[in-house]
């Protein structure tokens, strides 16, 4: 599909549904929600995209800032002709879900944003810093085998099922590392106490331990919670910044519960 110009790539679970719209974190891709999706699609009709420069979608030169992020992601919702849908995001997806609500606040019902950077204020070098060493990164992983990349995925988050290594592994193969302008770029998606202001459709907002390497500190997440009333806190020990997948079934519990009761269905 063609979303601003550019090729995007999704998978949908299909059927005459309640739409979910999945969003996911920088270098991931589009089925590495495939865990959650199966979980999820006796009663929702997951859309699983690939965000430009990641998976099999365009991967344009330049254009990686937050508001091309929520641009595709309205986009996609429209050309899909989806009405209303829940949006549900992690890390870069999940500030980029919360963008969305305030830029397009009539477009989602609802939404779920899993660990996105909000944090205190940092310095804007070390962000840059942070963002370069993570491009070094990739960079240098695309000279790895698929097969070395799952070993070390299983090897470092020993608490991951063997469902989410290979989708995980494709996704470092596949990004392009321009993506890293995003974080170069933060802007609006940083600006986490506005955007937590105006959102204006009820948002989970689901928190985990910043010991084990969470984002989101409970002073941030009280603060949040604080300034909208329309924004619910679910806090799930034990985790650290990829709760679904090293918490899951308390996880899909909150995600199901807010969802059921958001889009008033008897779940099955």
């Amino acid at each position: 599909m063609v979303v601003n110009g550019i090729k995007i790539h999704y998978h949908r679970t299909g059927g005459d549904k309640p739409p979910v719209v999945l969003a996911h974190g920088i270098t991931d891709n589009g089925l590495c929600w495939t865990r959650l999706a199966r979980a999820l699609e006796s009663d929702y009709n997951l859309i699983m995209f690939d965000a430009r420069g990641h998976g099999l979608s365009d991967a344009p030169e330049e254009g990686y800032a937050p508001g091309d992020h929520v641009a595709d992601i309205a986009g996609l919702v429209q050309a899909l002709d989806l009405e209303r849908p829940a949006l549900v995001g992690h890390s870069m997806g999940a500030a980029n879900v919360a963008l969305t609500l305030v830029t397009y606040p009539d477009l989602a019902r609802c939404a779920v944003i899993e660990d996105p950077p909000w944090q205190m204020a940092r310095d804007l070098g070390e962000h840059a810093a942070m963002a370069e060493e993570w491009r070094a990164d990739i960079v240098a992983t695309k000279s790895w085998t698929r097969e070395d990349l799952i070993a070390k995925g299983r090897a470092d988050n020993p608490s991951w099922t063997e469902v989410e290594l290979a989708p995980w592994a494709d996704a470092k193969l596949q990004v392009d590392p321009a993506v890293f302008d995003w974080a170069h770029a933060g802007g609006a998606a940083w600006r986490w106490r506005d955007i937590a202001r105006k959102v204006s459709c009820p948002v989970l907002l689901v928190t985990a331990d910043p010991a084990l390497g969470a984002i989101v500190s409970p002073e941030v997440a009280l603060e949040a919670a604080g300034l909208n009333p329309r924004l619910q806190v679910a806090h799930i020990p034990g985790a650290g910044h990829s709760i679904r997948r090293e918490r899951f079934d308390e996880y899909v519990e909150a995600v199901r519960g807010f969802l059921g009761r958001k889009y008033k269905v008897t779940l099955t």
